[in-house]
């Protein structure tokens, strides 16, 4: 069953979006790396990665479902906030509006009765709810060190300690596309 045109146009623009996240958490971790925080740096870009892989998830289900892939301009990143704390409420706000936009897309799909949509979506509202959770925490624990920067070097490393990007494979029960 082929995706409608207002599901593969919706899919496009969450393809954008996730492309989006992917060069806004590039930025940061690029900052972070000028700023001297490499756990910083680090955690941003394997989030970089992990939001590409969400890219390449959406653009993979596009392709499988017969609909036409439309890669859409990507937006500059907005410049990176001056403090970490700050940097970290962006990408919680990014996350809340990637979740926003997930959930709009389940409810296109539902309205559209396009059933084959809803475990790849599913899949994301969940991640989604993870992302949002993991930031909200990191971010929560950057306020309780407050302007200690042996407290912030702390945290650092220890975000600097995150390997891999797991999002960017299949879930699981699916299999990869050659």
């Amino acid at each position: 069953m082929q995706l409608s045109p207002e599901l593969t146009s919706a899919y496009n623009d969450q393809i954008q979006l996730e492309f989006e996240s992917s060069f806004a958490y590039l930025q940061m971790g690029a900052d972070f790396e000028l700023r001297s925080l490499p756990g910083m740096a680090s955690w941003m870009r394997l989030q970089s990665g992990e939001e590409h892989g969400h890219a390449m998830k959406f653009i993979q289900f596009v392709l499988d479902r017969g609909a036409k892939l439309e890669l859409k301009a990507i937006s500059a990143p907005a410049p990176t906030p001056d403090t970490v704390v700050a940097s970290f409420e962006v990408a919680l706000h990014h996350e809340q509006r990637v979740t926003k936009a997930i959930h709009d897309l389940y409810s296109k799909a539902l309205d559209s009765h396009d059933y084959a949509s809803l475990p790849l979506l599913q899949w994301f509202v969940n991640e989604q709810v993870e992302e949002e959770s993991t930031v909200s925490t990191i971010l929560d624990r950057l306020k309780m060190v407050g302007d200690d920067r042996t407290g912030l070097l702390f945290l650092d490393r220890e975000l600097g300690a995150r390997t891999g990007a797991a999002a960017a494979s299949p879930a699981e029960g699916e299999t990869a596309s050659a």
